[in-house]
């Protein structure tokens, strides 16, 4: 088998430089509440603030650029683009079918760049929008998110064609329209939930094959399940450091980063937060802007 980064004790993700970020389509609910002046993005500041994040994962792990083609506004959240599958023993990557249509085409790009790396790849044939959708939590298990932005059926194939075990669990919230805004696997035993989302039968369901760590609404509101693990850091963003303190979200981004300092405290973690308020323009936050091709600090306890 052609070695990957998937194959090394190395954590390894997939980002994309911001040249073609734009917010000319507003494509969610965030987006479409902001006026047309606060759309606009400061494209020196977005590339700053892309660095920061950038230099910091590259400085414990692999991160491999992905090509930009200017017509896609949000290819830098390449947290959409698929899943790697880390159950299965040869390089499979799982490409998405985009519901939203600025994005559609995009899985193209990952086609070409994942075949060039020696992966496998296969494209979603029901809507589905890759890895913010769809969580790895152990084994062959999965979380997988469906009824906004991608469909069970997706699901259904994954697990007929690839052998997995997918909990699908319904949203319901247009502010928390995808997986990751909800759910964040902290460790192969633990994960973070905002329990209040979810029914209590796919809780239960949950729960069958990890601890739940519970969060709030405003918590996840906030993005605070949006997060990426590397080694024992928690990277989460927060704009904390625009706001005064009289901005009615100071407070809320504040007791934010309070829970997430408290949790990390609790699991032998610590959380570090970047500033990525352009980005926030477009409705996303930090997970959005990486794309796993391995878990491989997911499975160490740091207690």
């Amino acid at each position: 088998m052609l070695q990957t980064p998937s194959q090394l004790n190395i954590p390894s993700y997939v980002m994309n430089f911001p040249f073609s970020l734009s917010t000319k389509d507003p494509n969610n609910i965030w987006m479409q509440e902001l006026s047309e002046e606060n759309l606009i993005i400061n494209k020196p500041k977005a590339y700053r603030q892309f660095l920061e994040l950038y230099n910091f994962l590259a400085g414990g792990s692999i991160v491999y650029l992905l090509p930009t083609e200017k017509e896609f506004q949000d290819l830098v959240y390449t947290a959409n683009l698929g899943i790697y599958l880390p159950h299965l023993k040869e390089n499979h990557i799982i490409l998405s079918n985009f519901t939203s249509p600025p994005r559609q085409g995009e899985e193209l790009i990952g086609e070409k760049f994942f075949k060039q790396m020696g992966y496998k790849t296969h494209l979603a044939p029901t809507k589905w929008e890759g890895e913010a959708d769809l969580k790895y939590l152990k084994d062959n298990v999965y979380i997988g998110g469906y009824g906004i932005r991608s469909q069970k059926e997706t699901y259904e194939w994954m697990e007929k064609e690839f052998n997995m075990n997918v909990i699908k669990v319904e949203m319901v919230d247009d502010y928390l329209y995808h997986l990751d805004c909800t759910i964040f696997p902290l460790s192969n035993e633990k994960t973070l939930v905002c329990t209040s989302m979810y029914t209590d039968e796919e809780i239960a369901h949950i729960e069958q094959y990890t601890e739940i760590i519970p969060i709030s609404e405003d918590d996840a509101m906030g993005g605070i399940a949006n997060s990426v693990r590397m080694g024992n850091t928690i990277l989460c963003a927060s704009n904390i450091v625009e706001l005064k303190r009289t901005d009615e979200n100071y407070d809320f981004e504040k007791n934010k980063i309070s829970t997430l300092e408290k949790i990390c405290a609790h699991e032998g973690m610590e959380p570090v937060i970047f500033n990525l308020s352009e980005y926030m323009k477009s409705g996303a936050m930090l997970s959005c802007m990486v794309m796993h091709l391995n878990y491989v600090d997911q499975t160490k306890s740091l207690l």
